[in-house]
């Protein structure tokens, strides 16, 4: 017998029929002899509905008031189904996430979970009755103490289910859905998209927040954080759906469920080098031409920025092992010639570190990447490279000023000494190079120009956007340089969603006026492509396979940017799904499969709420 944490979404729950068809899963589920907790969101398109009623009233309705409102969408599913397993001869209580124990922050709209006061519905389980809970919904302390109805945002079914699941110590949390599992990519955009057995938790995070849309990255995360055993399933079959790896089980602790350390992990990679080159012609196909070169020289790269274009030219930079720097430069020159690149200019630098910071606590906290780079510029260490992921972000530094990083990295972020490593092992060769690939199309790039090249220049942008609760990626420096003055100068890049481009431009503004020409360039609509992987580190040639189909296709690359696990590619938007189609074949993740649920539309999220 098993505590299972079971999580049904909008469409599992859309109308009468469905109510039943998943209260007939649970009460066969129970009959096995499982202890259940059922977690689920409103029906069909509730939410959305509820949305547009209160926009109807007031163009800015009060967030307090909508909590209030969109919390009544879980109730309404939660009586329901307890009234269909009733009525099946299955024990079942419904309970709101106030009683059943979910206590939140402050924070109408978007509330982080601190604990779970799980007293009443353990005793409920004992008693044998099945519990149904609403997702997305918890409670805080207002005002002189009283009860305050919160929500916690898009997506907060998922995060209610694995919560519960981590504060119980359940065995499992299945998370159902109207797909089989977790897909290798957006099967409505690539239709042979293909059911992964498994994934981890670093990938999925990935993945999720590139808008792979089954799971919501915060249900991610405290699985990661807490070693919750996770599974995604079909509402509709018996087959075994996706499973999610992650660490061993801990208990939860008092620094609040969802709020505890943001970085988890800080490690330091010596004897590094970057290699540079600037003015590389704009066209299709160099960016591939170039890595499929190092990759056939059994060169391994990790790092890789590309910045915007300039005048008809691009800048790539990476890094790569000191002891390979060589080599990789006579191959460099080699493309570069047989490209007829007469004006790129090629630099290498040995002696550098790499600097990284990883946690799951990443995700979504801005703050996170500026106070990296507010305690690198206290020690006025200057960042030779940025590359940025919602697991980790990574610095590249001088080599004699990493030993001094680390130390400073691991107080800023209380690390104790066995979270810090020097030298980190690679990846296992077992690992996929690719599991799976997103398409992003809610993206905007922006480029601050003239950025003062001195340490704390990279940290007052990240910060002054972290203070705007603006989260960025894909923050990528120019390797060109201007001059002002006597003062020297680089282009710094960033993905954000386009929905903050206005607020980032007004934050943006005051720290810009203290640097002379300083300014801040819109670019045009964007869609970035990622593929994602845990074997991507130690597979020479991963990023030029990549490269090399976004060529083929005749699409151009803008911007790159990578972690060690994801390499992602700006592109216009209007070739988004090619690229993404393109990059996914290339990896020939796709199959023959049947994706389409019986009786749903076109695969997508279960969840409403």
């Amino acid at each position: 017998m098993a505590l299972l944490v079971q999580k049904f979404g909008g469409t599992s729950l859309a109308d009468v029929e469905r109510i039943q068809a998943v209260a007939r899963r649970i009460a066969a589920c129970r009959q096995e002899g499982h202890e259940l907790v059922i977690v689920v969101s409103a029906m069909g398109h509730t939410t959305d509905e509820l949305t547009a009623l209160a926009r109807a009233i007031s163009v800015q309705p009060h967030q307090r008031e909508m909590d209030m409102l969109l919390a009544t969408g879980e109730q309404v599913s939660i009586a329901l189904l307890s009234m269909a397993l009733q009525e099946l001869g299955v024990p079942a209580v419904s309970m709101t996430g106030t009683q059943v124990g979910i206590i939140t922050e402050s924070a109408h709209g978007r509330a982080r979970i601190l604990e779970v006061r799980t007293e009443r519905l353990r005793r409920l389980l004992e008693d044998g009755q099945v519990v149904v809970v609403a997702g997305f919904q918890g409670t805080s302390s207002g005002a002189c103490g009283t009860p305050e109805i919160t929500t916690l945002g898009r997506g907060g079914s998922d995060t209610s289910a694995v919560a519960l699941a981590a504060a119980l110590g359940a065995d499992a949390c299945e998370i159902y859905t109207d797909v089989p599992g977790v897909l290798t990519t957006d099967p409505r955009k690539v239709s042979d998209a293909q059911l992964m057995e498994s994934v981890s938790c670093d990938e999925m995070l990935e993945l999720a927040s590139l808008g792979a849309a089954v799971l919501h990255p915060r249900a991610v995360e405290i699985a990661r954080n807490y070693g919750v055993p996770l599974v995604v399933r079909s509402s509709w079959s018996d087959a075994p759906g996706t499973r999610l790896t992650s660490g061993h089980p801990r208990a939860c602790g008092p620094e609040g469920l969802e709020l505890g350390k943001p970085v988890d992990g800080a490690e330091l990679e010596l004897h590094q080098a970057v290699l540079a080159l600037t003015d590389v012609p704009d066209r299709p196909g160099v960016a591939a031409q170039l890595f499929e070169a190092l990759g056939s020289a059994d060169l391994n790269v990790d790092l890789i920025v590309q910045a915007s274009q300039d005048g008809g030219s691009n800048d790539i930079a990476f890094t790569l092992a000191e002891a390979d720097l060589e080599r990789a430069s006579e191959v460099c020159r080699q493309v570069l010639a047989a490209m007829g690149a007469e004006a790129a200019v090629l630099s290498g630098e040995a002696d550098m570190a790499k600097i990284s910071i990883s946690g799951a606590g990443i995700l979504g906290r801005p703050g996170v990447a500026a106070r990296l780079f507010d305690t690198l510029a206290r020690l006025g260490i200057n960042l030779r490279l940025i590359a940025t992921s919602e697991v980790k972000v990574s610095c590249v530094v001088a080599g004699r000023e990493g030993s001094k990083a680390l130390r400073a990295t691991a107080e800023a972020f209380e690390l104790q000494e066995r979270q810090v490593r020097h030298n980190p092992l690679g990846c296992q060769l077992a690992d996929p190079a690719v599991r799976g690939v997103a398409l992003d199309r809610d993206q905007i790039q922006v480029t601050v120009r003239h950025v003062p090249d001195q340490p704390g220049s990279a940290a007052a942008v990240c910060r002054t956007l972290a203070e705007a609760t603006i989260s960025v990626d894909a923050i990528v420096q120019s390797e060109r340089t201007h001059t002002m003055g006597q003062q020297l100068s680089r282009d710094m890049s960033f993905v954000l969603k386009r929905e903050d481009l206005r607020r980032a431009e007004a934050a943006l503004a005051p720290l810009l006026l203290q640097w002379p020409e300083a300014c801040v360039e819109e670019g045009s609509a964007i869609a970035r492509v990622s593929a994602v992987g845990a074997g991507m580190p130690c597979r020479p040639g991963t990023a030029a396979r990549m490269f090399r189909a976004i060529a083929e296709a005749g699409i151009n690359i803008e911007l790159i940017a990578t972690s060690e696990i994801r390499t992602s590619c700006v592109v216009p938007d209007s070739d988004g799904v090619r690229a993404l189609q393109a990059v996914h074949a290339a990896f020939a993740l796709g199959g023959v499969m049947q994706h389409r649920a019986e009786g749903s539309e076109a695969p997508q999220t279960d969840e409403q709420a």
